[in-house]
């Protein structure tokens, strides 16, 4: 039992921090993009609220309980990237570092969890097959989740110390980032929204 918690807790971390499958790389990069060491009570509130949406609709979904054309899913999942990026632009141009992070926002970051909890749950679901009970490599995914999204938090806040002031101002910093993700995210939703189509 150990041994397939361990091994749905690797499969979680691998699933995020895969770099073929990096649209969730990209939406935990242009979250934290415009933070700081400094900032980590903020980004923490951000970090929260995101897994608590992704939290209820892999369940949900892995489950069975709710269901949503992967296709959609896919689709939205680079929106929700473009859209943050947008937001990390403006809470990292001047005059806006250290305003505390509103309601609003808090209630975008869940909602977007939701929409990657989704796109969570179809891997998810492709790995257990027919396994019996789902609640300890539901929760297992869930932590190795957690864990890459931890790591790549880690690198962009790291980074992004060893750069700034030293060699990029702040605002060339999130603005070279949030056009790198954000236009990433652009390509893929192009490429998602034509296989709709």
């Amino acid at each position: 039992m150990l041994g397939d918690s361990l091994l749905y807790l690797r499969l979680g971390f691998h699933h995020i921090a895969d770099l073929a499958g990096y649209d969730h790389i990209l939406f935990v990069a242009a979250l934290t993009i415009p933070f700081t060491r400094r900032d980590w009570k903020r980004l923490a509130v951000l970090v929260t609220a995101f897994t608590v949406g992704h939290s209820i609709t892999l369940a949900l979904a892995t489950l069975r309980l709710v269901q949503v054309p992967s296709a959609l899913v896919e689709a939205l999942i680079p929106a929700t990237i473009v859209a943050t990026a947008a937001l990390s632009w403006r809470t990292g141009s001047p005059g806006h570092e250290h305003e505390p992070v509103s309601v609003g926002r808090y209630l975008m970051a869940t909602a977007f969890g939701l929409i990657h909890g989704l796109g969570f749950s179809t891997y998810l679901r492709s790995l257990l097959g027919d396994e019996e009970s789902l609640v300890l490599p539901l929760l297992a995914f869930n932590v190795g989740i957690e864990v890459g999204q931890l790591l790549i938090l880690a690198i962009v806040v790291g980074i992004g110390a060893l750069l700034v002031p030293r060699v990029l101002s702040r605002r060339v910093w999130v603005l070279t980032l949030v056009g790198a993700t954000g236009g990433l995210a652009l390509l893929l939703l192009g490429q998602r929204l034509t296989a709709l189509g």
